[in-house]
């Protein structure tokens, strides 16, 4: 931020302030990595604490990402090419863990993890019972939305 000395004189306080907001977003933004620092690391230690145990790094891989996120639950899957296999699941209705254990899941194309496998890099559903997906009567989804439904 260049400013000269006629626009500091002019409004100190709103200089201040400027300076005060960008300072507030700086050190948000330093937060932010150190907490994602910390995640990585202590991922990174139950890895070393783990060899050849893959169950605890997922456990803690999504326990980290949700707690990143504030998400109140989460599922960590495997993709073989073909099917999806929940790794870890947290907070997870028991209906729905129920559901995603007895057998692995194949997504259709229509789905935020299908669109994932097609390359897209960031899926947002709003809400599950409100798509094209759920419409169609989507099993994956029906189940989800029922387990997640008041």
């Amino acid at each position: 931020m260049a400013v000269t000395l006629n626009e500091a004189a002019a409004d100190p306080q709103q200089i201040i302030g400027d300076l005060k907001r960008a300072l507030a977003e700086c050190r948000a933004e330093r937060d932010e990595a150190l907490e994602q620092q910390t995640a990585t690391a202590e991922v990174l230690q139950v890895i070393n604490s783990s060899p050849g145990d893959l169950a605890p790094v997922f456990e803690a891989m999504l326990e980290k990402a949700m707690h990143l996120c504030e998400a109140s639950f989460g599922i960590l899957d495997t993709y073989d090419f073909h099917q999806f296999h929940a790794a870890a699941m947290h907070g997870v209705a028991e209906e729905y863990a129920e559901f995603r254990k007895r057998a692995p899941v194949v997504f259709g194309p229509g789905t935020a993890l299908g669109q994932i496998v097609r390359g897209e890099r960031i899926v947002h559903v709003l809400d599950a019972a409100d798509d094209d997906t759920y419409r169609r009567g989507d099993p994956a989804r029906r189940a989800l939305r029922s387990a997640t439904s008041p």
